[in-house]
């Protein structure tokens, strides 16, 4: 499938029948007579498997969807798994990360992606093992990693380490390098609104505001978008990552068909079986503050996996602080003062979160991944 190309219903073709054998393989249900059409049952797996890896759900195949599909078709022992550029990616590799962190050798979130602490955590088990330490994880590692059982059931090192490095994080944002994201941009605008502001446009606005208040408050702020630029998600992480950012902020407008719909929601890296405890704790107390001091409808905060969360080194969120269709709250968006308090919301939450004295708000519950999902269609 070419990684530009987006399949939705009425698709035809060799790409369709591939994603259709790959969903099948993942045991979703398809209809006989669909075979190399993209008719219902077909977008029914395709919103089935969505939901399932915590992604948007939309029903179509584009980019991030059709990697994860290729990514899903992975088990460990398929193949070697080893540090290379680009990083390998896939459930094997997932697989092999919860392995190792439950054995007590820290591989890192466990992302799917074979990084440089996964890399390191194979060798030393190699090493711990009596191997011939090259860090590989081949047919003899992954036998010998499987021959070891945890303890028991708890939480993997990478966890622990996770929880150790919040309940150490302290002091206020004077200094700290807050990497901010404008969701989408020219040529992605995203929704719109029924008076015609794009996404794109309002998330860089409160992007805008976002980092002025971080400045006031003596932090380092980066915005990650220009106003003329579009890069991609991976792309906006691998910056971040390179700059060394505490956190990272990103601001995206919710949709939906219903134009009554309203309300706050934000998201941070989860999968179904393991979700980054500081990127909720962040995703927690931002909301708190949408809520309590704007008066904002909670509409709680949820574990995603959008490309953005995932591969950013450090705690992140996406914030979704209204519903761009619903009129009113398209035309708050346009206010000034709105984004202003917005934008103040935020920047409290963020303090909070480095250990300032004040409020600790009760942990809004995460949702499971059919309440993430409706929110976000």
């Amino acid at each position: 499938m070419s990684a530009m190309s987006t399949m939705g219903r009425g698709a035809r073709g060799e790409p369709v029948r591939d994603v259709q054998t790959r969903l099948a393989v993942l045991g979703y249900v398809l209809e006989p007579e669909e075979h190399g059409e993209f008719g219902a049952s077909t977008e029914d797996a395709v919103r089935a498997f969505q939901q399932r890896r915590r992604l948007r759900v939309d029903g179509l195949v584009g980019v991030d969807t059709w990697n994860e599909l290729v990514e899903a078709g992975f088990t460990m022992g398929d193949r070697a798994l080893y540090l290379r550029y680009p990083f390998l990616r896939g459930d094997d590799v997932r697989a092999l990360q919860a392995h190792l962190n439950l054995l007590g050798f820290d591989a890192g979130r466990e992302d799917g992606i074979f990084g440089e602490r996964t890399g390191r955590a194979v060798l030393e088990f190699q090493r711990n093992v009596g191997m011939s330490g090259d860090g590989i994880a081949g047919r003899t590692t992954i036998h010998a990693l499987r021959r070891l059982r945890p303890v028991g059931p708890g939480p993997g090192r990478a966890t622990v380490r996770e929880a150790e490095a919040l309940r150490r994080m302290s002091g206020g944002l004077r200094g700290a390098v807050i990497a901010v994201d404008a969701g989408h941009g020219p040529g992605d605008p995203g929704a719109a609104g029924p008076g015609g502001v794009t996404e794109a446009r309002a998330s860089y606005l409160l992007a805008a505001s976002l980092v002025a208040e971080l400045r006031s408050r003596e932090a380092d702020p980066f915005l990650l978008r220009a106003g003329d630029a579009n890069p991609p998600e991976g792309e906006r992480a691998s910056q971040a990552n390179r700059l060394g950012a505490a956190l990272l902020v990103s601001f995206h407008l919710n949709s939906h068909d219903d134009p009554r719909a309203f309300g706050a929601s934000t998201y941070y890296y989860g999968t179904g079986d393991w979700s980054s405890g500081p990127g909720q704790r962040l995703a927690d107390l931002i909301l708190d503050r949408l809520t309590n001091d704007l008066g904002l409808a909670d509409l709680r905060s949820h574990a995603t996996s959008t490309p953005l969360l995932r591969e950013t080194r450090m705690p992140a969120v996406e914030i979704e602080p209204c519903f761009l269709t619903n009129p009113d709250e398209e035309a708050r968006l346009g206010q000034e003062l709105f984004r202003r308090q917005v934008a103040s919301a935020v920047a409290d939450g963020i303090e909070r979160f480095f250990g300032l004295p004040g409020a600790d708000p009760t942990p809004h519950g995460t949702a499971s991944a059919s309440s993430a999902t409706a929110s976000r269609e």
